[in-house]
């Protein structure tokens, strides 16, 4: 095992780009670097098991002749370098097809989680310009309801006959590193999810966090529980293993504690990533789990939000393996970890040390970097951070960077040796079962019911959940305030925005706390119900 304080003392950068890209920072395609460059040995490239059951495997050959049909079924509609596909798909081979095939031709991919509901989507699909909505006839009636919708592209009725129609051969379109590949979404607390850019060149910094804190290794049996809806899922349970030419594992089902051991059993998986929410579960299960997969497991990574010791010692005492914390955002990828494959000091709660190619410091208000010991805001040394890829928010103003440095947000301290914990976040958004969710965004969608005056959503302590959506809202004249208006906002949310950003909980008020300019105070509505979860804890 390697020296971390080493590793990050002698990175470079270009050895990195040699080590990691088959192709140059002037003509990359990201197809190439996850599917083609890989194509000639016959290797696994996806382990798919349906929701009903069904098993297949798909290797990288198999997936260039896949995503060479969908980029000439792309061409064939006028869509090229630069158009941005959107696709709200299960964790299918269509899926990873989809991402592939739009890459193949230098086009944009846009990922749309199956939970969203039209509202959601609509933002999406609208701000991204989307030229093409791939997806299922489950989801397929949503896009009804989105104003302008762009032509959908249908697994289950049209996408294989058109397929079949195409070419298996397309030559990958190259860009630049700077290019983007991906178009992201990340929730806000004062306006709707914000677009975000990732550049080519983040795909060095992906497969870097692959390598150094999961120890993605040749004889793993990779399984990343997260959905690529979202960035974990999409950075690292697709972009990240596939680029160092690894299996990954598409469990297309829902979470369950049963299935997750079938499947760490029945597929041999070794490494196993994920959210605390999902450990959590485990842990409450651990007779059964500790029956099903003691001694499976060789690494285990968490990420979205902190790990508690409870999780940390079970793993290592009831299932005989290392979990590590790590931290990253949708902007940055992860950047904090405690690594599997680099030797360094690992403290209980921290979330860990820097990626080599990354410069964490702690700041305080006038950006002067804090010593051990004091809480600030992490921030992102750009100047001397060369995995740094954030570009900003497309076509939106952002106050994150400030002079060389960019600030996550995030409240945390330096320790002693170096490690960096979690504090909590500066911002008002909300962490639920591993999901991050913008208040504005379930505001937005409860002020549009008719009953609804305006609305105030925050993050409620939830031991299961991290947190849970809690929404104060205040009525219009003449609407009861009961538990059948409460219902009929929470399923009007649900259908409008998605599954997980729902209120689970609405409380019905005559007044929101504000400041004088009219702006909603939810800091004072979050201290409300961490005071009342601590004084029942007292009793």
């Amino acid at each position: 095992m390697r020296d971390y304080f080493t590793a990050a003392r002698e990175f470079d950068f270009e050895a990195a780009v040699a080590d990691t890209l088959a192709g140059r920072l002037d003509a990359i395609n990201a197809c190439v670097e996850c599917c083609d460059r890989h194509v000639g040995d016959g290797k696994t490239a996806l382990i798919w098991e349906g929701r009903n059951g069904e098993r297949a495997t798909w290797t990288f050959e198999q997936l260039q002749d896949a995503s060479a049909r969908f980029a000439n079924l792309l061409a064939s509609r006028g869509i090229g370098a630069g158009d941005c596909v959107s696709g709200i798909l299960p964790r299918t081979p269509e899926l990873l097809i989809t991402i592939l095939g739009t890459w193949r031709a230098g086009a944009i991919y846009q990922p749309l989680f199956t939970a969203f509901g039209p509202k959601a989507i609509e933002h999406r699909v609208h701000t991204a310009g989307s030229k093409l909505v791939v997806t299922d006839v489950l989801n397929r009636v949503k896009l009804d309801e989105v104003e302008q919708a762009p032509p959908a592209l249908v697994v289950g009725e049209d996408f294989w006959a058109e397929m079949e129609r195409q070419a298996d051969r397309f030559e990958p379109v190259m860009r630049r590193a700077d290019d983007p590949f991906l178009l992201m979404f990340t929730s806000g607390t004062t306006g709707l999810a914000k677009p975000l850019q990732v550049p080519l060149k983040a795909i060095v910094a992906f497969v870097g966090y692959m390598r150094e804190a999961v120890d993605l290794r040749v004889e793993d049996r990779f399984w990343n529980l997260a959905d690529p809806g979202w960035a974990y899922g999409l950075y690292y349970a697709v972009t990240g293993p596939l680029a160092m030419g690894h299996a990954t594992t598409f469990y297309e089902g829902a979470f369950s504690v049963e299935s997750t051991c079938r499947v760490i059993r029945e597929y041999g998986i070794t490494n196993l990533a994920g959210s605390p929410t999902a450990y959590r579960l485990l842990l409450a299960a651990r007779d059964e789990v500790e029956t099903a997969i003691k001694g499976s497991l060789r690494a285990v990574s968490s990420a979205g939000e902190p790990l508690t010791p409870e999780v940390i010692r079970w793993f290592a005492e009831g299932l005989g393996c290392t979990i590590h914390d790590h931290y990253g955002q949708t902007e940055l990828g992860m950047v904090l970890c405690n690594h599997h494959a680099l030797q360094h000091p690992v403290r209980l709660g921290a979330a860990g040390f820097a990626m080599p190619g990354h410069r964490v410091v702690v700041l305080d208000e006038q950006q002067r970097e804090l010593p051990a010991g004091q809480p600030g805001i992490l921030a992102l040394d750009m100047a001397r951070s060369p995995l740094f890829w954030f570009p900003g928010y497309r076509g939106m103003a952002t106050k994150s960077f400030v002079g060389d440095y960019y600030l996550s947000g995030d409240t945390v301290e330096l320790n002693d040796d170096g490690s960096i914990s979690f504090v909590g976040r500066a911002d008002d958004v909300i962490t639920t079962s591993g999901y991050r969710v913008g208040p504005f965004d379930v505001e937005s969608a409860l002020i549009e019911h008719p009953a609804v005056i305006e609305a105030a959503v925050i993050g409620k302590p939830d031991p299961e959940r991290t947190e849970r959506v809690k929404a104060f809202v205040v009525l219009h004249t003449g609407h009861v305030a009961d538990d059948a208006l409460a219902e009929a906002l929470q399923q009007y949310v649900r259908k409008r925005l998605s599954a997980h950003a729902y209120p689970r909980e609405i409380e019905f008020v005559s007044e929101l706390p504000k400041t004088p300019s009219g702006k909603i105070q939810r800091f004072l509505l979050r201290n409300q119900e961490i005071a009342k979860a601590q004084a029942a804890a007292s009793h």
